[in-house]
């Protein structure tokens, strides 16, 4: 059974029509990538797997509907990491990391020893001990980006749901991103759904894509059968060409620049 599967998805802003017959499934240990321009519906799709917008179609985690799970049930299963993640810029990294375990904690926001041993592991495993003192207005935008993500991980979620991660990084810290990515995946099963704008990352980090046009599926496959480069080059509206590389099984898709 898959952890996710969602079937016949629609979504409207009044009369603009956004998403329109969208199904798509996810299993544990699975990382996919979410493609489309801008406007396509990817943001909004998430929004709705996470029962943030309510559509028409159907939504089941774990084999159960999105509506009969409780808001704290479902935040110890799926985390989500929006595109502009917030946090007063004077709490320190530990105290935007511990806001991770509210699911949690117990009558009157009381935090047990395993909460806070888990902070302390998921900033030593992403890289932030030496930060957690400081206040986080006080870190780059890219370090404050992997710590929004650490508060996903601190949930110890089965899934992730991550709009745009790559925001505000730079490519040494994109890479460690997509090394991250892959160990979570690999070594905890967890399944992670994230959109992205970066043909070429998110063919080497993932193992599907998923391309939306005009609030509908184009493609669900994995990236040597999904990186068309006639469809994605009607998708987007510009050339684009596939690389293949030697010893890669990944393609490559770039624009072609006359």
């Amino acid at each position: 059974m898959s952890l996710l599967e969602a079937r016949n998805l629609a979504f409207s802003y009044g009369p603009r029509e956004v998403l329109r017959d969208v199904s798509l499934s996810m299993s544990s240990g699975e990382v996919i990538a979410l493609l489309g321009p801008n406007g396509s519906g990817k943001s909004t799709l998430l929004r709705l797997l996470m029962g943030q917008l309510r559509g028409s179609g159907q939504v089941q985690w774990n084999g159960r509907d999105l509506r009969s799970w409780s808001r704290r049930d479902f935040a110890r299963k799926v985390a989500y990491l929006p595109q502009s993640p917030a946090a007063d810029p004077e709490q320190s990294v530990a105290d935007v990391l511990r806001m991770g375990r509210t699911p949690y904690w117990g009558p009157f926001g009381i935090e047990s020893e395993y909460d806070a041993q888990t902070v302390e592991r998921i900033a030593s495993e992403i890289g932030l001990t030496e930060f957690l003192s400081r206040p986080i207005g006080e870190l780059s935008g890219g370090q404050r980006q992997l710590v929004f993500l650490g508060r996903c991980l601190v949930q110890e979620p089965v899934a992730l749901l991550l709009d745009e991660p790559n925001t505000f990084l730079d490519l040494r810290h994109q890479f460690e991103l997509a090394q991250l990515v892959r160990r979570l995946s690999r070594e905890s099963g967890l399944a992670i759904l994230m959109t992205c704008h970066d043909l070429a990352l998110a063919s080497a980090m993932v193992d599907r894509i998923i391309l939306l046009s005009e609030g509908k599926v184009a493609i669900d496959g994995p990236p040597a059968q999904a990186l068309d480069p006639i469809l994605f080059s009607r998708v987007y509206g510009v050339p684009i060409e596939r690389i293949d590389i030697p010893g890669v099984s990944t393609p490559v898709l770039l624009p072609r620049i006359s």
